[in-house]
């Protein structure tokens, strides 16, 4: 290994970091919360799979899968909800997908932090389960498991992944900073 291809190894360069992570170019802090609930969706699929053995459902890890999903949900929500508002600092098509993603955590959101059905000032059941189970598919219904249609789990994490790692250095316009003033250097 030769002296730069080891610095690049250890020591990479700004241009280096954002080229493997365009959210960086937008927010440092952002950056490391998306890595984080990115990490948190790999346990709850494991725990799912986990907890919807072949033979039988191991219910205190499907349930550590539920509370861990709540959790997720509030927090990729809130990243979202931030990126959206800086709107002006993502290109039109990552604001496309942002927006999509924002309308789908919003559904899980809504029933399970405010306890109200989305879009309507109406509440969901306070005597209800915190999600349904799918079992054929290894899978958790959140938000409001008696409203359809069914939000999954598993669909919503891939989602969310797919959406960031989707995101290129030529999408991300201008630091959140910036957002405010309306400049984007």
């Amino acid at each position: 290994m030769t002296k730069r291809s080891r610095e690049t190894l250890f020591n990479p360069t700004w241009e280096e970091m954002v080229e493997s992570d365009p959210l960086l170019a937008f927010s440092f802090y952002l950056s490391g919360r998306v890595n984080v609930l990115l990490d948190l969706g790999d346990d709850i699929v494991a725990l799912l799979d986990e907890g919807f053995a072949a033979d039988c459902a191991y219910a205190d890890k499907i349930e550590r899968a539920s509370t861990i999903m709540w959790l997720w949900t509030l927090g990729a929500f809130e990243v979202v909800r931030t990126i959206c508002q800086a709107s002006s600092c993502f290109s039109p098509s990552a604001q496309t997908k942002f927006k999509s993603l924002k309308k789908s955590l919003s559904m899980a959101r809504m029933p399970a932090a405010k306890m109200e059905i989305p879009g309507k000032k109406a509440p969901v059941s306070s005597d209800r389960s915190p999600d349904g189970w799918d079992v054929d598919g290894k899978d958790l219904l959140v938000g409001d498991p008696m409203a359809l249609p069914h939000i999954s789990a598993r669909t919503l994490l891939k989602e969310f992944g797919d959406v960031f790692a989707s995101l290129s250095k030529a999408d991300v316009l201008g630091r959140h900073e910036n957002s405010y003033s309306g400049s984007h250097s």
